[in-house]
C-alpha cells in the first residue's frame, strides 16, 4: 500500500493522523516500510497493525514513543505479526468520538477542526450562559475571531460543567488557570528548542514530545489527586 492508502485505512479510526505523523513515526524507528526502486514507501498489511498498534497506545493509554518502542521490540523479539500482537486496550467511544474521561481535544500544535458557535457550545457542554461569560472574563475559555470556539474550548466547558453540578464554582477554579499557565512555561521550555527549527522532522518531535508531555501531566495530576483522596474516602 502507498502512504496515502495506508492514511485512508488508519483515518476511520484516528481521523488526526497525517501524513506527516505516518512518516515521524517511520523517522522513530516505529514502522520500516520498504521502498519501491523509485523511492516510494510500499506498506504491509503487518505495517499497517504495527501503527494501528502506535495510534491506539498513544490515544487511550499515553503512552510515550519510548515506552511503545519497547514494547513493539518485545513483540518483535516474540516472532508475532502484526495482526497477533497484543494491542493496547480499547476504550468506548461515544457518538461524537468522545471517550469518557478523556479530553477531545486536538493534538499539541496542530489545529482543530472544530468550529463552534456560542449558542452550539452551550448546548453540547450544558455550560449556562452566565457561567460562560464568567469562564471567558476570568480567561478560562477563549473564543476564537470571529467569535468560535475550538475542541479545547469544549473540553474546558464540558468539564466546568460537571464540577459545576458538584457545587464547585468558578472562582475555585483560579488555581486550575495558574498550575497550567505554569506548566505551559515549563514545558514550552523543553521543546521551543525544537519547534523553532526549520526542520520539518524537528517540529513534528516538539509536537510529540509536547503531546507526551501532556499525557504524564495528566496522569500525574490524576494519581496527586486520587493519592490526596485516599484519606477522605478511608482507603
Amino acid at each position: 500500500m502507498s502512504i496515502g492508502e495506508v492514511l485512508a485505512q488508519l483515518r476511520v479510526e484516528f481521523p488526526d493522523t497525517t501524513i506527516s505523523k505516518l512518516r515521524f513515526l517511520e523517522s522513530e524507528g516505529l514502522v520500516e516500510p520498504q521502498r519501491t526502486p523509485a523511492g516510494y514507501r510500499k506498506y504491509s498489511w503487518d505495517d499497517v497493525a504495527r501503527l494501528r498498534f502506535v495510534l491506539t497506545a498513544q490515544r487511550d493509554q499515553y503512552l510515550p514513543l519510548r515506552v511503545i518502542r519497547e514494547q513493539l521490540a518485545e513483540a518483535d523479539r516474540d516472532g508475532l505479526p502484526g495482526s497477533e500482537r497484543h494491542r493496547p486496550s480499547l476504550v468506548a467511544v461515544g457518538p461524537d468520538g468522545e471517550v469518557p474521561g478523556r479530553e477531545l481535544a486536538a493534538p499539541v500544535g496542530e489545529s482543530s477542526e472544530t468550529r463552534l458557535d456560542r449558542t452550539e457550545l452551550l448546548s453540547r457542554s450544558g455550560l449556562a450562559e452566565a457561567l460562560l461569560a464568567e469562564l471567558e472574563r476570568m480567561g478560562l475559555v477563549v473564543s476564537q475571531p470571529p467569535g468560535w470556539y475550538d475542541a479545547d474550548a469544549l473540553v474546558i466547558a464540558q468539564a466546568v460543567a460537571g464540577l459545576a453540578a458538584y457545587g464547585l464554582e468558578p472562582r475555585h477554579l483560579r488555581g486550575y488557570r495558574t498550575a497550567a499557565d505554569r506548566e505551559v512555561g515549563l514545558f514550552a521550555q523543553l521543546v521551543a528548542p525544537l519547534a523553532r527549527q526549520n526542520d520539518p522532522a524537528a517540529r513534528a518531535r516538539a509536537a510529540e514530545a509536547a503531546r507526551e508531555l501532556v499525557g504524564l501531566s495528566q496522569r500525574l495530576h490524576a494519581a496527586l489527586v486520587r493519592v490526596g483522596l485516599r484519606g477522605t474516602l478511608g482507603r
